[in-house]
């Protein structure tokens, strides 16, 4: 059986900008700030890399570097590792920190790219089975169920559910077992080079997609669909 598999952020999905991550965060806790207040926090709060799939931090404090490198092992690391970089910012509410990582998994906060439906549709009536692997510490499914992507997906493997994060090819591996596929017949599609690119070493095709906001990528996946042939093998590509 031929397979593809799909990173989930930045990939299949985008999460919101942090102004709106914090302007949702704020009217659920029924806080008003003053819209400069707003957009200057907002700015902290990116810097600080503090929206999982948002900015990476432009530096990760030096007691947290270790946890960084692992966050996406377990969900309760991963938890610790983004409200502590939000921590590094002042809100008007502490409670604040764990209400906007809260948010970040909810379904509002994620849009799919403009061609994931119809990518994942085509592939689906090809007969081709879709897995998604992703570097996360939450259960992502519930997103794809509220975006209406959950049937086209066989099999999800998350790291925070293994205990080891992408590039290692035991991620990949479980998802190849699990679709019944062998690597030699699978793609592997994602925005990162260096965890995506771990795919290769299992003996996985890999394309590269740029990780974009939603309107500036409204066809990024659509090559995908001719990286698998009629013959059921994926051809690699950079």
């Amino acid at each position: 059986m031929i397979a593809v598999l799909f990173d989930f952020s930045g990939t299949l999905f985008r999460i919101e900008s942090a102004e709106s991550w914090l302007r949702g965060g704020l009217a659920e806790a029924g806080i008003v700030l003053a819209e400069a207040e707003v957009v200057e926090t907002a700015r902290a709060l990116e810097v600080a890399g503090a929206l999982p799939g948002g900015t990476s931090p432009v530096r990760v404090p030096e007691e947290m570097a270790g946890a960084w490198a692992t966050r996406d092992e377990s969900a309760e690391l991963h938890r610790a590792v983004y409200t502590g970089l939000s921590r590094q910012v002042a809100l008007p509410d502490p409670a604040l920190h764990d209400l906007l990582y809260d948010r970040h998994m909810s379904p509002a906060a994620w849009r799919p790219y403009p061609d994931a439906g119809k990518v994942l549709r085509a592939l689906r009536e090809r007969g081709i089975a879709i897995g998604v692997v992703s570097n996360i510490g939450w259960d992502l499914r519930p997103v794809f169920r509220e975006h209406g992507l959950g049937p086209y997906i066989d099999a999800y493997v998350l790291s925070y559910e293994h205990g080891v994060q992408k590039p290692d090819t035991r991620l990949f591996a479980a998802a190849c077992a699990h679709l019944g596929a062998e690597p030699h017949r699978t793609l592997m599609v994602g925005d990162d080079r260096r965890a995506d690119g771990g795919a290769a070493a299992l003996g996985c095709a890999v394309h590269f997609v740029d990780h974009l906001p939603v309107t500036e990528r409204p066809d990024g996946l659509l090559p995908v669909l001719d990286l698998v042939d009629e013959d059921g093998n994926a051809s690699s590509v950079g």
